[in-house]
């Protein structure tokens, strides 16, 4: 056997280990996160019980903090506050599989039908403790929670980026793009195509005045390229700015292209400054077949196109996408997010401003 080949065949039997070690702990992390999320749950168990059945008030938190500090004083995470989240967290979701028979036994809280099918075990166990805080707090609303829960899970959201979703309400954005998927992609492949499409998409890292152009959009979106990637979602690799395509001698330029890892598939992306133009489809249109043409491997899917406009008329999309034949969709952007009605009633007016600045200087 050669030299080359024995190389060959330990570099495989290195990377096959290391594969093996990084799974293993993988799950070592996940088991160790699992079981700390059931003593949580146990203990917050244990408190609720003995509030119900013992009229114990709030005053056992801070005792149960102090002396668990005094006798446990290796273990973290049983602060006055995160016992109260524990505490929290029984009461979010109080029929779990994994109910030890003695707790089953103890609680007499009525059964939340919705959230024991909403919220099994495995899923609130695949979640770092962190996470489970903040959508407690933020998300109050159960299959809006669950949406957030799974999409954590499936993109590994850090708790600082779920966050960032939760405020641009991601669950109200994602999948609603105009398209023409059903029609012209096969099932569950239009569906997964979909979901990776958001409308609106929130440019909110840019800072670009009233009357910019499309370059000035694009060359901005370029500079923030992982906000961009992280707002687009998870699986677009970028693949080139006004990517250069060549038909019989003729130049043509992509603003961007992107490939999309999950869904095995490159999307051109075309950026509009102002409303959505019917011909703007056809345009894309031609876009896709190229790239298919040019660019697309014999393994690739077929190439979609997104058209991001400032405002996208969904009936005039619908009916530009109507008789295309290649897969677009049709999104709005947006630069800033307007502010929520309760904060907006609740700042000054400019005459309120006025008025305590002629106090302050009288």
């Amino acid at each position: 056997m050669s030299d080359s080949i024995q190389h060959a065949s330990y570099r495989q039997v290195l990377a096959d280990i290391k594969q093996r070690v990084r799974h293993a702990q993988t799950r070592a992390v996940m088991a160790v996160n699992a079981e700390l999320i059931r003593l949580y749950w146990e203990v917050g168990a244990m408190i609720d019980t003995r509030q119900q059945q013992e009229g114990w008030g709030a005053g056992i938190i801070p005792a149960l903090a102090r002396d668990l500090h005094n006798e446990l004083p290796e273990e973290k995470g049983f602060s006055e506050r995160n016992i109260k989240r524990m505490l929290a967290f029984y009461r979010e979701y109080p029929h779990l599989e994994f109910v030890p028979q003695s707790v089953a036994q103890m609680t007499s809280s009525p059964e939340v039908p919705q959230a024991v099918a909403l919220f099994p075990a495995d899923l609130l166990c695949a979640l770092p403790w962190g996470h489970h805080a903040e959508l407690m707090a933020k998300v109050k609303d159960l299959p809006t929670r669950r949406w957030y829960m799974q999409a954590a899970i499936e993109h590994g959201w850090s708790r600082n980026i779920l966050l960032m979703q939760i405020a641009s309400a991601a669950h109200e954005r994602f999948g609603r793009a105009v398209t023409n998927f059903t029609r012209l992609l096969p099932s569950p492949d239009s569906d997964l195509a979909q979901q990776a499409l958001k409308d609106p998409y929130l440019f909110d890292f840019l800072t670009l005045e009233a009357g910019f152009h499309e370059r000035e959009l694009e060359t901005g979106l370029i500079a923030h390229l992982e906000k961009f990637l992280l707002e687009l979602g998870q699986g677009f690799a970028f693949v080139g700015r006004q990517y250069h395509l060549e038909i019989g001698g003729n130049d043509f330029y992509v603003d961007l292209l992107f490939y999309h890892l999950k869904l095995r598939r490159y999307v051109v992306i075309e950026l509009k400054r102002g409303d959505f133009k019917p011909e703007y489809a056809g345009k894309m249109n031609f876009y896709c077949s190229v790239v298919d043409d040019l660019l697309r491997h014999k393994t690739d899917e077929q190439t979609i196109g997104l058209i991001l406009c400032q405002q996208s008329d969904r009936v005039l999309a619908e009916y530009a996408l109507r008789d295309m034949t290649k897969p677009i969709g049709v999104s709005g952007f947006e630069l800033t997010r307007a502010l929520p009605q309760t904060l907006q009633s609740s700042l000054p007016s400019i005459e309120d401003i006025e008025r305590e600045l002629r106090g302050a200087e009288a």
